[in-house]
């Protein structure tokens, strides 16, 4: 029960459920109001009365994907870190194995582009 509890009833979930629900009733006026323009005579409204119904879905499937989001736990953040490493290491082994006559300013710039490969990444929201 907690797991349910924590899932569907937090503060975020809460948030999420309240903008589920103000999307959809904007989106079926908006339908609503489409509706009523095309039988006013404006046939361009037909095809907006067909699209906020599929917006509410996109919605709806949104809502259903932020809650059910999964955060890594530390041994995913662990594996995928050694993971970096070792493509990090392999790609030195590559460079180093293929060691040519390269330009100063073509050596400059991959060992700018090395940097910024060995740098931390910046975390995600929710990865």
């Amino acid at each position: 029960m907690t797991l349910v509890k924590s899932k569907y009833f937090s503060p975020r979930a809460i948030g999420l459920h309240v903008a589920l629900i103000l999307w959809l009733a904007s989106c079926a006026m908006a339908a609503w109001w489409q509706v009523g323009r095309a039988i006013q005579g404006n046939s361009l409204s037909f095809l907006y009365a067909i699209e906020w119904p599929v917006f509410a879905v996109l919605g709806v499937l949104g809502w259903y994907a932020l809650l059910n989001l999964e955060k890594a736990d530390e041994a995913e953040i662990e594996a995928r870190r050694q993971y970096e490493e070792r493509m990090r290491q392999e790609a030195r082994e590559a460079r180093e194995a293929l060691k040519v006559e390269e330009s100063p300013a073509l050596t400059a710039y991959n060992d700018h582009l090395a940097s910024l490969a060995t740098q931390p990444k910046k975390r995600l929201w929710g990865h």
